[in-house]
């Protein structure tokens, strides 16, 4: 499990996420992952923390018919990105019908303008939402890369990107700097994924919840982290202690103290995790303690700086709680820190 961001740590420059719009692209393939955006920075707003993305939707047109006849107007000019001096993400998205025809003016404009990109990790990175993958391969911007797309069209994307490994039944692929999903609502999922990765699961998770969404993951991808396990419900009282223990593990918590900031009785509480979030109030502080210590050991520091980080009381706490957890080794043991 990769270290968990923390919101005070995180970079102070946004990420400028472009939605690249041509006639009728599919409105949910951009529309779904840019409220996730926008929630995201919402969450940080509430925090008093700057905004985490700037959002442009831009195109070879200034303005374009949606998939379901809407326009959208006030589409920015496609940008010039080779000397960008902040991370840049440009998102291709799908359109309707089985083929992505891609004969007409502004399309020739648009893949004329993405051969041109320089595709680099931190830099300028490629998101491709269903067939957007297509458009992408046609741009030449695929090869050497691995990556999905709507099942309708992966004949299609392996015919126009033969240096691809295109693969199938995924939700969606990463192979950085290149990230693909499989269409429509996986493209919420990659989202959700990117932006776990830059502000931390537990943020993800609120924007999740805001959504109403389920947290979902690519079959090969490594397993849900714990701040993401045990948030597939709806109940607020337990969405709103959740958030509460996965912002502050370090906290002294205790059942009562939890149920007091959720309004109710730490019996009722009790039986509300266990009817929503499969899992007990203290287990699932253990198990969001255990990510925090197995962070902090990753970063360099010792078993006793990760068990007070992650507010165990002792090592014995939590070398106590490792084992009853099911963890591989024991806490600072390479081989259980990956290192």
């Amino acid at each position: 499990m990769a270290e968990t961001p923390r919101l005070n740590a995180l970079p102070q420059t946004p990420v400028d996420v472009h939605f690249v719009l041509l006639d009728d692209s599919l409105i949910l393939d951009w529309a779904g992952p840019a409220e996730a955006l926008r929630i995201a920075n919402q969450c940080l707003a509430a925090r008093g923390l700057p905004a985490a993305f700037t959002l442009h939707f831009t195109g070879p047109l200034t303005q374009a018919r949606s998939s379901v006849g809407a326009r959208i107007a006030g589409i920015e000019p496609l940008p010039e990105l080779r000397h960008a001096t902040r991370t840049q993400w440009v998102v291709l998205v799908g359109q309707p019908g089985d083929h992505i025809e891609l004969d007409s003016e502004p399309a020739r404009l648009l893949l004329h303008w993405l051969r041109g990109l320089r595709l680099a990790e931190g830099r300028v990175e490629l998101v491709c939402i269903c067939a957007g993958a297509v458009i992408a391969a046609h741009a030449g911007l695929l090869a050497g890369h691995k990556a999905t797309t709507h099942h309708h069209h992966l004949d299609e994307l392996r015919q126009s990107a033969p240096g691809c490994e295109v693969l199938a039944n995924r939700v969606f692929v990463l192979d950085a700097p290149v990230f693909s999903s499989a269409g429509v609502t996986t493209g919420i999922d990659l989202t959700l994924h990117r932006i776990a990765a830059r502000l931390g699961p537990a943020l993800a998770a609120e924007v999740a919840q805001t959504m109403v969404v389920a947290l979902r993951r690519g079959p090969q991808d490594p397993e849900l982290s714990p701040f993401l396990n045990h948030r597939n419900h709806l109940h607020p009282v337990v969405h709103r202690v959740q958030d509460a223990v996965s912002q502050a593990p370090q906290d002294d918590w205790s059942v009562p103290r939890m149920a007091e900031l959720g309004h109710t009785s730490p019996r009722h509480l009790a039986r509300l995790f266990e009817e929503h979030a499969g899992v007990t109030p203290l287990t699932y502080l253990q198990r969001i303690r255990l990510a925090v210590a197995q962070a902090a050991l990753r970063s360099g520091h010792n078993v006793t700086q990760a068990a007070q980080m992650s507010g165990f009381g002792s090592d014995t706490q939590l070398r106590r709680a490792w084992h009853r957890h099911g963890q591989p080794g024991a806490p600072g043991d390479t081989r259980a820190t990956g290192h």
